[in-house]
């Protein structure tokens, strides 16, 4: 058909031709690109006819779209066809299914979320109503915040744990792991964290844990106020490796909607190791050779990608404040993820599993935990009463031999008599219980310290 003069292209047949071609390339719902199952097996399965749609972390459906679907993710591109690992832990997957490409993994946080718990694909886990999606549609995997954009970190917060309060206080946006080995009290401890007053929303993730530790930290940990500003995330240790390693992910992204709003947000992930462990069986999986104790090298660069999404946010934003637990494999904490996670942070708090033997909860190791961003939470008496108690510490426990084996003589060691005298009182008063109220664990920790100082002093 000629053109006539002045006619724009977008008028006509042509133009309508154009809009419409356009809408069915950018609508999924009008025109979808597929493909075919043509290998299974129990880890992973291969597609021919998506390699030059799919990209890594796209996801596709499998299955006849009048039945039912499984969802699975793109972990590998080739010529001779996609590998995609289903979520679904024993998903009933056959030959010559169809394969019907989706994109990337999207998540619509909205603020009616909190006081839900969910999956790790975002659908609803307490047996409520469907999530009402909110206006944005986010990605999963999105890059963090750009460095020079980032708002400086220097507010202190107060945690209502004392022994972090005190030794290892932290600010807005830091970064904390938690290390510890099985059995030392590190979920309780975690527990005890997210009932800090001085947040917004409260994000947790529980990544691998038992199902029975599920219900116990959501009815036994929060209280009713607590919840309503809380939202969980849950992916259980027999969920497939896809669905653990996605918790995280989407729990993160939960926590960048909120901060972008503006609010104070306190993510706590348990556990980071879990979701290293789901991440080396997803990549071992898709072809990656194991380098350091079975773990690929997808894994170590993966975890630098995610917790720096973790943080402070852009300038006039809020901010992510994360603790994140690093389960440590037989007490080794310079094991390859622990060691990778430690260089990441802005600082760790390590649980001793000797501490805890004797009683003495939560068993923070005071003199191996370091809070790389002290400086902006202490005032300088607080400094140095800090630096003095940690030397009283240090000389108590490597005289503890000493002492046990009947070498020490009161009189003889003038720092030493005082380490003795005081360093007990000193663990009394960094004992506490999960049961405390949130009134009696937002007292100041300093202040309750000075008062039994005061009475070693003699007043």
């Amino acid at each position: 058909m000629p053109v006539v003069a002045g006619q724009k292209l977008d008028d006509g047949p042509l133009g309508r031709l154009g809009l419409a071609a356009r809408r069915l390339r950018h609508d999924a719902s009008l025109l979808r690109c597929g493909g075919r199952v043509v290998e299974v097996s129990p880890a992973i399965c291969r597609v021919r006819g998506l390699s030059r749609i799919a990209a890594l972390g796209d996801c596709i459906t499998i299955g006849h779209m009048s039945g039912q679907q499984r969802l699975a993710q793109v972990v590998h591109v080739g010529n001779d066809g996609i590998l995609a690992k289903p979520f679904d832990a024993e998903p009933d997957i056959r030959l010559d299914m169809p394969a019907w490409h989706l994109g990337p993994l999207r998540l619509r946080p909205d603020e009616s979320w909190k006081g839900r718990i969910m999956n790790a694909l975002g659908e609803p886990a307490d047996g409520g109503p469907p999530l009402p999606p909110g206006p944005l549609a986010l990605p999963v995997d999105r890059p963090p915040p750009r460095a020079l954009r980032r708002q400086p970190v220097n507010r202190p917060m107060r945690t209502g744990v004392r022994a972090v309060d005190i030794f290892t206080p932290i600010c807005a946006g830091q970064r904390l792991g938690i290390f510890a080995g099985s059995g030392v009290g590190k979920s309780t401890f975690l527990a005890m964290l997210t009932r800090a007053a001085d947040f917004d929303t409260v994000v947790f993730a529980l990544i691998g844990e038992r199902g029975r530790e599920v219900r116990e930290f959501v009815e036994e940990t929060l209280n009713e106020q607590q919840r309503r500003r809380s939202i969980g995330v849950v992916a259980t240790g027999d969920e497939s490796p896809m669905m653990r390693r996605l918790a995280l992910k989407t729990a993160l992204t939960i926590a960048e909607y909120f901060r972008d709003r503006g609010e104070n947000v306190l993510l706590v992930a348990d556990s980071i190791t879990r979701h290293a462990h789901a991440s080396r069986d997803v990549l071992l999986a898709a072809g990656e050779a194991p380098v350091a104790r079975g773990f690929p090298p997808g894994v170590f660069a993966e975890l630098p990608r995610l917790l720096e999404r973790a943080g402070p946010g852009e300038v006039g934003g809020g901010s992510i404040t994360g603790f994140f637990s690093v389960l440590v494999d037989g007490d080794d904490h310079n094991d390859p993820v622990a060691d990778s996670i430690r260089g990441i942070l802005d600082g760790h708090i390590v649980l001793d599993r000797e501490i805890a033997e004797q009683g003495r909860y939560p068993a923070v190791n005071v003199l191996a935990s370091v809070s790389r961003l002290a400086r902006h939470a202490w005032t300088a008496e607080q400094e140095k009463l800090v630096l003095m108690l940690r030397a009283l510490i240090a000389r108590f426990e490597d005289t503890r031999d000493l002492r046990l084996l009947g070498g020490y003589r009161p009189g003889a060691d003038e720092e030493l008599d005082r380490a003795v005298q005081w360093v007990p009182q000193i663990y009394e008063v960094l004992k506490q219980t999960p049961d405390e109220t949130a009134a009696e664990a937002q007292q100041d920790a300093f202040a309750v310290l000075a008062t039994t100082l005061k009475a070693l002093a003699g007043g």
